[in-house]
């Protein structure tokens, strides 16, 4: 039998499993991530967790397959990094570091591609070789797979779908620079955005606070029938639909996946995507399924534990 790691870096903590060849989860946990001092005690503090591990489970690294990592930034082939602020790094040689550190192989990903790599494979995307998974958070992710492979691209960045242009007429700055980003109305904060202007101009009886609404908020009110949440929501849906059908004539997936915490509100989403979607959609286009991702904080261990299986 052999094993591998599955390792998803993230600001505040490092999540890790350790997979049988089959798939099969025989440990996880985590560790905090140290992003002080420009993120230096992140890799060596990695390392050290799975050497640990690898000696409590009486394994030899010559049954290691190696180790596959998720990390919060575009990611070259050669495992490098060029700046994540999540993490404190500017230029990482991630991949190379890692393995002097433990004396194993190790593949890097994006940790959305990574992430939707898992979801390919056990969550919801299970039996699909092309998919499109989309991380709804303070951001918006994703991670676009065709024949059963990630799209990473030339620099890293494919899969970057929360900075597809959605609004050419957007005053306000995103984070990235750029204005009308889809981030800017479908992630947490970019919902939280529209309902605080929709409530500056609403005149309609509504249980939303502008001081303090929150995507959950929205979304609750949206299940107790609140018609001005049920407008938010309306109006993030057609944006998240407009980025999507630009999506799907290139990738031409069988099934998008919505995940990350906005997509704990549950099925009363996908109404607000699919509609407008299939308006608007190629007709070739128009019958991709919508489903809820399923494996929550597993995601991104598993997928990164997928890329060394599948190397």
């Amino acid at each position: 039998m052999k094993y591998c790691y599955g390792v998803d870096i993230g600001g505040t903590t490092v999540k890790m499993g350790l997979f049988e060849e089959t798939g099969k989860i025989l440990d996880k946990w985590e560790i905090v991530t140290r992003i002080e001092d420009e993120g230096k005690a992140i890799l060596p503090d990695i390392a050290a967790s799975i050497l640990e591990k690898t000696q409590a489970h009486g394994l030899e690294k010559s049954e290691i397959l190696g180790i596959g990592a998720g990390v919060p930034a575009p990611v070259t082939a050669e495992g490098v990094v060029n700046g994540s602020a999540n993490l404190g790094w500017n230029y990482k040689e991630v991949k190379r570091e890692l393995e002097e550190l433990t004396g194993m192989d190790a593949l890097i990903g994006n940790d959305a591609n990574v992430a939707a790599l898992g979801e390919m494979w056990k969550g919801g995307g299970a039996g699909q070789k092309n998919l499109v998974m989309i991380t709804l958070g303070t951001g918006v992710g994703g991670g676009v797979i065709v024949n059963g492979k990630v799209i990473t691209g030339e620099h890293g960045a494919g899969g970057e779908v929360g900075h597809i242009c959605v609004n050419y007429d957007e005053t306000d700055v995103c984070g990235c620079g750029n204005r009308g980003c889809l981030e800017q109305y479908a992630s947490a904060t970019g919902i939280v955005r529209l309902a605080k202007k929709r409530l500056a101009v609403e005149t309609r009886d509504t249980v939303l606070k502008k001081e303090s609404v929150t995507a959950k908020d929205v979304f609750d009110a949206v299940k107790a029938g609140d018609a001005v949440a049920v407008s938010v929501a309306e109006e993030f849906g057609r944006y998240l639909a407009s980025g999507l059908i630009n999506l799907a004539v290139i990738a031409d997936p069988a099934v998008f996946v919505i995940g990350g915490g906005v997509s704990k509100a549950g099925e009363v989403l996908i109404p607000f995507i699919q509609k407008p979607y299939r308006e608007k959609a190629f007709f070739s286009n128009r019958e991709i399924e919508f489903k809820l991702a399923t494996l929550g904080n597993d995601a991104g261990i598993c997928g990164a534990a997928k890329m060394i299986l599948d190397a």
